[in-house]
C-alpha cells in the first residue's frame, strides 16, 4: 500500500485557506441588520418581501435548502464564536491598528487582478484604467500597498471593487439559490461559482507555484487572519439583536451583493 504524501495535506489546506479571506461572513463594511431595514427591497428590478420571515423585509432569494443551510449556519456560528472571534481578538491585541491596516492594504492591493479582469469582462474600461492607476499609485507611493495614497487622488477614490460573481450579475445571471458554505458562510450559486474565478485570479493562490510549500501555508494564512477582524465585525453587526441570526445574515448578504451589483 502506498503511503499518502505529506504534501497532500498542505495542498488541501492551501486550497481552502485563501477563500476564507474573501468569501465573506459579511461585507467589507458592516451591513445594516435586517431589523433596521425598512420598506421592500428590490431584486432584479422587482419589489419583494418574504411573508414567512417573522417580519424581516428581505431581498427575494430562493432558499430551497434552508433546513440544511440552517444546520451549516449553526455549525459555522460555533466556529466563529469559539475559534475565529478569539483569533480576531488576539490579532487585534498583538498588532497595532496601523500595522493591521497596512497588512490589510497589502493583500487588498494584491487583489488587483481580480478587479481589473472583471472590469474588463464587464467592458468597463474606464474603471479598469482607474484600477490600474490605483494599483500603480498604491504599489509605488504606498510602498507596495502598505498605504492607500490613491484614495486621496481625484478620480481614483471610491472605485467600486468588482469580482467574478458581480460580472455574472452584470451579464444578467441571477443569484440562483442561496447556500451557506461550511466555514466560508453565506453565498449564492452564482457567487459560489464566481469564487472559483476569484480564486484563480488572486495572486495569493499563486504562491505555491513560485515558493516552497511552507509559503503555501504562511501567506494565505496571513491573508485570512488579517481579514478576520473586519469579517467578524460585519457578522456581529448583522446578527446583533437579531431574533433569527440566519435570516439576518441572509438579508444582509443579499442586500450587500445586490447593492454592489448595481454600482
Amino acid at each position: 500500500m502506498k503511503t499518502q504524501s505529506p504534501h497532500l495535506h498542505i495542498l488541501l489546506i492551501a486550497a481552502i485557506v485563501p477563500l476564507l479571506s474573501h468569501c465573506s461572513s459579511g461585507p467589507k463594511h458592516a451591513p445594516k441588520t435586517a431589523a433596521a431595514t425598512t420598506g421592500q427591497a428590490k431584486v432584479d428590478g422587482k419589489a419583494a418581501a418574504d411573508d414567512n420571515n417573522d417580519g424581516y423585509n428581505t431581498p427575494l432569494v430562493a432558499d430551497p435548502a434552508e433546513p440544511v443551510n440552517r444546520g451549516i449556519f449553526w455549525a459555522n456560528h460555533q466556529i466563529y464564536r469559539y475559534v475565529f472571534h478569539p483569533v480576531s481578538k488576539a490579532y487585534r491585541f498583538v498588532m497595532p491598528k496601523l500595522a493591521r491596516d497596512s497588512l490589510y492594504n497589502v493583500f487588498d492591493n494584491a487583489r488587483y487582478p481580480i478587479r481589473v479582469v472583471n472590469d474588463t469582462l464587464q467592458w468597463r474600461l474606464e474603471r479598469a484604467g482607474q484600477e490600474t492607476a490605483r494599483f500603480f499609485v498604491n504599489s509605488t507611493y504606498g510602498l507596495g500597498g502598505l498605504g492607500r495614497p490613491a484614495d486621496r487622488v481625484p478620480g481614483l477614490e471610491n472605485v467600486p471593487a468588482e469580482d467574478t460573481g458581480l460580472t455574472f450579475a452584470h451579464w444578467g445571471i441571477g443569484n440562483g439559490p442561496y447556500i451557506v458554505l461550511p466555514i466560508l458562510g453565506p453565498c449564492t450559486l452564482r457567487d459560489g461559482v464566481g469564487l472559483i474565478g476569484d480564486y484563480g485570479l488572486n495572486p495569493v493562490t499563486w504562491v505555491g507555484i513560485i515558493w516552497p510549500y511552507s509559503w503555501i501555508i504562511a501567506i494565505p494564512t496571513t491573508n485570512t487572519v488579517r481579514a478576520l477582524p473586519r469579517q467578524m465585525d460585519a457578522y456581529d453587526a448583522a446578527t446583533e439583536n437579531a431574533l433569527d441570526r440566519y435570516l439576518a445574515v441572509r438579508t444582509a448578504y443579499i442586500q450587500y451583493r445586490n447593492e454592489a451589483a448595481a454600482k
